[in-house]
């Protein structure tokens, strides 16, 4: 699983011109899921993304988690996470995993979060075609991947 993971001041998602999910301070979680990614991945994702330390404390370092500023996360689908590059200019999906694996994996990673943070998670639609608005702070934006623990 891959997660592209911004601190936001707010964020939304719209489709077809309705506003399906919106949050304030917190995290917006991309997430790509791939045919390899297995229950493991997605535990440990769950739990490196709700104790990640990049809130700013009372000296503005960043020290603090999601859990412990109490911010909201929305969780946005992204199969394009996944892309291929090395060939050519047309990026392939291939690693990608296919709806009827990455819907239920998708919607336990939300479960998953939503029962660490013992609140409602929103999320985008999966499949949809998606508008995401976001204010950055920080601006502070994280890449990881399950596969590349690092």
């Amino acid at each position: 699983m891959r997660v592209i993971i911004q601190r936001v001041t707010n964020a939304s998602v719209t489709v077809e011109s309705k506003i399906v999910a919106e949050i304030q301070k917190g995290l917006l979680v991309f997430v790509g899921i791939e045919e390899a990614d297995n229950q493991e991945d997605m535990d440990w994702l769950v739990t490196k993304i709700t104790q990640l330390r990049i809130f700013g404390d009372e000296n503005e370092v960043m020290n603090l988690s999601i859990q412990d500023v109490g911010g909201d996360v929305l969780v946005v689908s992204q199969f394009t996470l996944h892309a291929a590059t090395k060939k050519g200019n047309r990026p392939s999906y291939i690693k990608a995993a296919k709806p009827d694996i990455a819907i239920p994996m998708y919607e336990r990673f939300v479960k998953a979060l939503e029962s660490k943070l013992g609140k409602k998670v929103p999320t985008g639609i999966f499949g949809a075609d998606m508008k995401v608005l976001l204010l950055n702070d920080g601006p502070v934006t994280i890449q990881i991947d399950s596969k590349n623990r690092e």
